[in-house]
């Protein structure tokens, strides 16, 4: 079963200094390293880092039509910065997964399985 483990962190809290935070840089290390096990173990099936949220361009769909927009779709305390796809038996194996997943100390991982879905193309 594929899922995906969405990260969610403060930016402005977790990494003051964006690209030049020691903690930025020590986090993105261990994600090499926790997507290095992932991919080793067969399990990995795709998946990005994010820029920092205020890279961000929404188009917003309304009755009315399409507006865009600067800056991420909704304002929050925590921004996506990242997702993790990955093939594993189980809800519990996608928990245990999570738990490891490399973030900042007050950041979440969201847990979301993913549709079945047919390859672009066929029936």
């Amino acid at each position: 079963m594929q899922y995906a483990l969405i990260i969610y962190e403060n930016e402005a809290e977790s990494y003051p200094a964006r690209d030049q935070d020691p903690a930025w840089r020590s986090v993105l290390e261990s994600h090499n390293a926790f997507a290095g096990e992932l991919a080793q173990k067969g399990l990995l099936q795709g998946g990005a880092g994010l820029m920092w949220s205020d890279t961000a361009t929404t188009v917003r769909i309304t009755p009315q039509g399409r507006t865009l927009h600067d800056g991420p779709f909704a304002e929050t305390r925590e921004q996506l910065g990242g997702i993790y796809l990955i093939d594993v038996p189980d809800l519990d194996a996608a928990i245990d997964w999570a738990r490891k997943l490399p973030i900042a100390a007050n950041g979440s991982v969201e847990i979301r399985p993913c549709l079945d879905m047919p390859d672009p193309g066929e029936g």
